[in-house]
């Protein structure tokens, strides 16, 4: 059969069977191949294409090509590929434009939608995928998610990139300048729709979480925000008075669906403690997502659940509620910067490590380290020698010990820590296995306006003692390697390794949105969001990250709080170590 006849005998069996591949309550969300095609600067042209869950172990792909001007699809490879999810056209003439589609050699119900590519050289030093804005502004968040239920993943931004922080301190709170705006466009850069957020909701992240999930389990993603009511600003322009709720805006048009109170600001002591406001998504039951709403950082915390259905039109009853205070008062104080839902217990449901503290998921306190408030929370399995996950911590509280420091996922006891004074562990850290030299993730932290800082080995082996680059380190897949890459300083380079690329732009979020395996780094500039994706062949293959529930929940919330990238779950962790040894 010619590649142009596969390609529409697949396309005939989606469109029948199509709706039988996503699971019960939305477990896995029902994505398309993701396949991308960038000419690289030797007018070659690399496509990579998802593995998906639903694909049999035996799947092996063909990649077609039809040059612009003519009808037929014919094969780029000869031979089915099935030991990666990538190819290099070799054959692709610099000045053409070239439409690219893939498809199983197998008769499974997925192919991709075809991706174009100009050839042209010199092509950019690193690829990137462009959206443009509907204004010269820069994007402060981006989520990614299918609005409208083609299996491609969609970028609903919030603009415009500014930012004031509730803590009333000098050089911190400043009054809103503009209303920020959250903005959705399609994965091939069409724009969908605006939301004004309005003057109730102060130009800040801790005023203005969103995050973008289908929890109602028809298909499509909804976006969940905070909102208020009018213009209730104080002569200071501070907001300390009026209605505040929880939205639900329909994906595709952006339309207010359904608003819920938001937990209330009675009982917090003061404006920089109430002005805390947090998003999650987390599967509670194992099966169906769940929206979870808090308030509260450094004191009291408020936190509630919702069900998909809590969430319909008619709906309003949470699943549970939870206070961090009487019988549970130990449990202010704990909270973070970010939100981690993640199996900690093996027991195939979410719990909520919302800080140096865990929330099983009936609402009931499971563990509590005491340490206080953390400026960084990641949850992932850093020791793969260990059973279960790991939870890794920087501490802004001062600590005798312990500023950083790995703890047990399931218990909160701590595994190792720093046995030095720390006075603020401060920004993002790093947790990530960069160093092929010592199995497992390495764990970074730094002090904040001092030179201390520690990076250690999974077992807790000291390997430096200087800084690797501030406060704040971001790791990527990159290279098809079990190793991260560093994005440093517009760079993409090996630890004490080579540069593999370059970016531009402020980094918003690191994700599998497109391609194979590897991640993506989005940027924002002035007018324009940039996908910048790999073009390096990986000789490996593994499921779409995306599909793994914690590095998908993780994903989430990359749009609301302070930026961490997403870690798998320890059904990601486990592919990936079986994947070595294929």
């Amino acid at each position: 059969m010619d590649g142009t006849r596969l390609v529409r005998s697949l396309g005939l069996l989606v469109g029948v069977f199509g709706s039988l591949l996503a699971r019960p309550g939305g477990a896995v969300e029902n994505l398309d191949r993701g396949l991308v095609a960038i000419a690289r600067p030797d007018g070659s042209v690399y496509i990579g294409w998802r593995l998906l869950k639903s694909d049999p172990p035996e799947t092996q792909f063909l990649v077609f090509r039809q040059e612009q001007g003519e009808k037929a699809f014919k094969a780029v490879n000869e031979e089915p590929i099935g030991d990666s999810t990538n190819i290099v056209d070799r054959t692709a003439e610099a000045g053409k434009t070239y439409l690219y589609s893939v498809a199983p050699s197998l008769p499974v119900l997925i192919r991709s939608a075809p991706s174009q590519v100009h050839v042209s050289t010199p092509a950019r030093e690193t690829a990137c995928i462009s959206i443009p804005f509907k204004g010269n502004y820069v994007a402060q968040k981006v989520a990614i998610a299918d609005l409208d239920g083609d299996g491609a993943l969609d970028y609903i931004i919030k603009q415009p990139d500014f930012n004031t922080d509730p803590y009333q301190h000098p050089g911190y709170w400043k009054k809103s300048e503009d209303t920020y705006k959250i903005e959705a466009y399609r994965h091939d850069g069409k724009f969908l729709w605006r939301y004004d957020m309005g003057w109730a909701i102060e130009e800040g992240i801790w005023y203005s979480p969103y995050v973008v999930y289908d929890v109602d389990g028809d298909g499509k993603a909804e976006v969940y925000a905070k909102a208020g009511e009018g213009d209730p600003r104080e002569e200071t322009g501070h907001v300390t008075t009026g209605p505040e709720y929880l939205v639900k805006l329909d994906g595709e048009t952006g339309r207010v669906l359904k608003k819920i109170d938001w937990p209330s600001r009675e009982g917090f002591e003061e404006y920089n403690r109430y002005c805390r406001n947090f998003l999650a998504v987390a599967y509670l039951d194992g099966k169906n997502p769940s929206l979870i709403v808090q308030r509260g950082t450094y004191g009291l915390i408020k936190m509630l659940a919702y069900d998909g259905a809590g969430l319909r039109p008619q709906a309003a009853s949470p699943l549970w509620r939870w206070q961090a205070d009487g019988s549970d008062e130990s449990y202010r104080g704990q909270g973070s910067h970010g939100f981690n839902a993640a199996d900690v217990d093996g027991d195939g449901r979410d719990e909520l490590v919302y800080g140096s503290a865990c929330i099983d998921e009936y609402g009931k306190p499971l563990w509590n380290t005491g340490k206080g408030h953390p400026d960084f929370v990641y949850v992932a399995d850093v020791d793969p020698e260990r059973p279960g996950l790991e939870v890794f911590y920087g501490m802004e509280t001062r600590q005798k010990k312990g500023g950083v420091c790995l703890v047990d996922a399931r218990t909160g006891q701590i595994i190792w820590e720093n046995p030095e004074p720390t006075r603020h562990i401060h920004g993002q850290g790093l947790c990530a296995d960069i160093d092929p030299d010592h199995p497992g993730m390495e764990c970074y932290g730094k002090e904040r306006d001092s030179d201390d800082s520690w990076l250690y080995s999974a077992k807790g082996e000291r390997l430096l003692d200087k800084p690797l680059n501030g406060c704040t380190l971001r790791a990527i897949w990159w290279d098809g390697t079990p190793q991260k890459s560093l994005v440093i300083g517009g760079r993409i380079h090996r630890y004490k390794g080579e540069t593999q690329g370059r970016i531009e732009g402020r980094v918003i979020s690191i994700a599998d949105c497109l391609g194979d395996w590897r991640e993506e780094i989005i940027t924002s500039v002035p007018g324009e969001l940039r996908i910048y994706t790999t073009t390096i062949p990986a000789s490996t293959r593994r499921t779409c990250l995306m599909q793994d529930r914690q590095y998908r929940t993780q994903a989430a919330v990359e749009s609301m709080g302070y930026y961490y990238p997403p870690q798998l779950g320890l059904e990601g962790h486990s592919a990936a170590a079986a994947n070595k040894t294929r």
